[in-house]
């Protein structure tokens, strides 16, 4: 059993890396990351979980010109700052990031079959949030492994929107979602010796929402 501070080290430097070097990632340290992801919790335990790892360049390309239009709507309220070169370093970092998507050596395209959904929130007057819980926990341990291995990766859903055109590129059957995507790579950029994060009292309370979560 790895030492608590081991995992909290990996959990405290994982960062989105968005600049990948071009070296391959050996198919072994792949197999092993999502080998070790998949004991993650689902409902169920049904395991809904598909990946299809793509490292072929054409169809990297492709992908990143799927994530063009998203990405263009999702950033239309910045675009002037962000061709001013204005626009905040984590914006610019991340629209270098939509232009260079196919450069990170591996994707890996996260995908679940419906049918194993614990949807147990469906009739709420709001939007749907549980069902992730039996596929946003495998992707978690996914990241943790990559960063594990000495190699960084980038999680986003943004390829949703076009999910028919991404299910026709990779013969994704019916009844099996788009999920996520997570660039990984060997990261260009040294790693970040300190994350920004929001304190502990920032957002746990105790016993009520908004009461302070005293210690005991």
């Amino acid at each position: 059993m790895r030492s608590p501070d081991a995992v909290y080290e990996v959990m405290r430097c994982a960062p989105s890396t968005r600049r990948f070097r071009s070296d391959p990632v050996p198919r072994e340290t792949i197999e092993r990351v999502l080998d070790n992801a998949r004991f993650a919790p689902s409902g169920g335990n049904r395991q809904g979980w598909r990946v299809i790892v793509v490292t072929d360049a054409g169809t990297r390309q492709r992908l990143r010109e799927l994530y063009a239009e998203p990405w263009a709507e999702y950033t239309a309220g910045a675009r002037e700052l962000l061709d001013s070169g204005q626009a905040p370093r984590r914006l610019r970092v991340a629209d270098e990031y939509a232009h260079t998507f196919d450069q990170a050596p591996v994707h890996l395209v996260v995908c679940v079959m419906l049918e194993a959904l614990a949807i147990v929130d469906r009739d709420l007057e709001r939007p749907s949030i549980v069902g992730g819980a039996s596929i946003y926990p495998f992707v978690q341990n996914v990241l943790l492994g990559l960063r594990a291995e000495g190699l960084g990766a980038a999680f986003t859903t943004l390829l949703a929107p076009v999910e028919d055109e991404v299910r026709s590129l990779l013969s994704i059957p019916d009844g099996v979602a788009l999920a996520g995507h997570i660039s990984a790579g060997y990261r260009a950029d040294p790693w970040p010796k300190r994350l920004s994060r929001e304190p502990v009292e920032a957002f746990v309370f105790g016993e009520r929402y908004g009461e302070a979560f005293a210690p005991g």
